[in-house]
């Protein structure tokens, strides 16, 4: 539980020897700190950032710390005083206050703060727990923040020219993606291939040296609801970079005679954001196999985006390119070329389903639990299925006002999930009623055909596409 006098003499600390100390950054702040100080127009080479002095006022601390009251929870300690006239809460023995931050602190907490571990290696007596590069390590840069990113986009684009584009790009900051590596059930395949990509772009100076640029860029394959877009959001999200995320088929419907030029777009986005990762959802859209009779914008597109994935790189340009598809019998084997690693996202086994009601199910109260005996009734529901079928139950035990559910109201959901499910694969005839059809790939959308590029891997996770 968070000490409200803790909190806000690390954040009238923070303030004060960022101030004094001009050879710190923003980097050398905590996220929480600085976004309550950033401003557009504090540095002249870049898309804003934190100007000195910084004032801990009433209002700056009640929202960088969550401290409703934050006089209140510092007033009886010695260091520290408070001007009526503008609110500032401020430290008359500065010393006095790092050492007693220093004892009632635990050692991961003053780890995550490069401000405060300066100012301790700085004074005679305390000792930091890291070293100042290591807490920086710990930290998120700030181009990962929410205001840089919103800051270089305002800087870079143009309002009314780009406006179209950028609403076609979603980028997403790191802090606002909720999902992590952890919430998913992922193969040991998976994972590896996940490891590889970190230890990559850990170690893109090394690769650069031995000459291997072309690297990190992967094309994840399946059926819609087997985790594609929710491990590359998760990615983002472990790796603390933005995700640039578009969708093809928004470019290619809305947009076709300017296809290509927001295609060039899309890539400028993701290198001015680098270090990022750039998702390319329904690839097949844009990057489908050529015939004579297409489009010539489409095929202009095609070329395009083929030269751009030629042109980016993860070592050098700090990018990491995903393009995922549905539909990979739509890929040329040019488009196959341009991807290094070839991941495959198939439905769930049965194992895997059990797996992954385990970890949906981790915060729920549900009676009788048996994910194996829920497992073996949902052979060919994807993650996302089972997420929805979980909620389904959850809603019908609250129409009932209980919280907690059975296992009877998840089965009786996955029962209602089925009635659903073949709703969707009804054929209207001539307005005479409907018929029930079996379940084909265009129904389902589960292309589920076997390629001999690159590596083949297991399913993911429990989150929609």
């Amino acid at each position: 539980m968070s000490d409200p006098a803790l909190d806000v003499v690390e954040f009238v600390l923070t303030t004060h020897f960022y101030t004094e100390h001009r050879d710190l950054d923003e980097n050398d702040l905590p996220p929480r700190f600085r976004q309550v100080f950033w401003s557009d127009d504090a540095a002249d080479d870049a898309p804003g950032g934190v100007e000195r002095p910084l004032k801990a006022t009433d209002g700056v601390t009640r929202t960088a710390t969550g401290v409703d009251r934050p006089w209140e929870a510092v007033s009886d300690l010695l260091f520290t005083q408070r001007t009526d006239f503008s609110g500032e809460i401020s430290l008359t023995q500065p010393s006095m206050a790092l050492e007693w931050y220093h004892d009632n602190a635990a050692a991961d907490r003053i780890a995550g703060n490069p401000t405060l571990v300066a100012a301790l290696e700085a004074a005679d007596d305390l000792d930091a727990p890291v070293d100042h590069e290591e807490a920086r390590d710990n930290v998120r840069p700030v181009q990962a923040d929410r205001v840089w990113i919103d800051a270089l986009l305002d800087e870079y684009f143009d309002e009314e020219e780009d406006a179209e584009m950028l609403d076609l790009v979603n980028v997403r900051a790191p802090e606002e993606i909720e999902t992590t590596l952890d919430d998913l059930v992922l193969t040991g395949d998976q994972e590896d291939e996940i490891q590889k990509i970190v230890k990559a772009i850990e170690h893109r100076e090394y690769l650069a040296s031995i000459g291997l640029r072309e690297i990190g860029k992967l094309l994840f394959v399946g059926p819609p609801g087997t985790g594609k877009t929710t491990v590359s959001r998760s990615l983002a999200h472990e790796l603390g970079i933005p995700l640039v995320e578009v969708k093809m088929s928004m470019i290619t419907s809305q947009y076709l005679g300017e296809t290509a030029k927001n295609v060039e777009k899309t890539f400028e986005v993701a290198k001015r954001l680098s270090p990022c990762i750039l998702f390319i959802d329904e690839f097949d859209s844009v990057a489908k196999t050529r015939r004579s009779d297409e489009h010539a914008a489409l095929k202009r597109a095609v070329n395009t985006l083929l030269k751009s994935i030629d042109e980016v790189s993860l070592v050098r340009d700090e990018v990491l390119l995903i393009g995922a598809t549905n539909h990979p019998d739509q890929l040329d084997a040019a488009a196959w070329r341009r991807f290094d690693e070839i991941v495959n996202f198939p439905k769930p086994d049965r194992d895997m389903r059990a797996d992954i009601l385990e970890v949906v199910t981790r915060e729920m109260q549900i009676a009788d639990f048996e994910p194996e005996a829920i497992a073996d009734r949902t052979t060919g529901l994807t993650g996302s299925d089972l997420r929805m079928v979980l909620r389904e139950a959850v809603l019908g035990a609250l129409t009932e006002d209980r919280m907690t559910i059975t296992q009877a109201d998840v089965m009786e959901a996955v029962e209602d999930f089925e009635e659903r499910d073949n709703l969707k694969n009804m054929d209207m005839i001539d307005g005479e009623g409907a018929e029930v059809l079996g379940e084909t790939d265009g129904d389902r959308g589960s292309d589920d055909h076997d390629h001999d590029h690159g590596h083949d891997h297991g399913t993911a996770d429990h989150a929609q596409d």
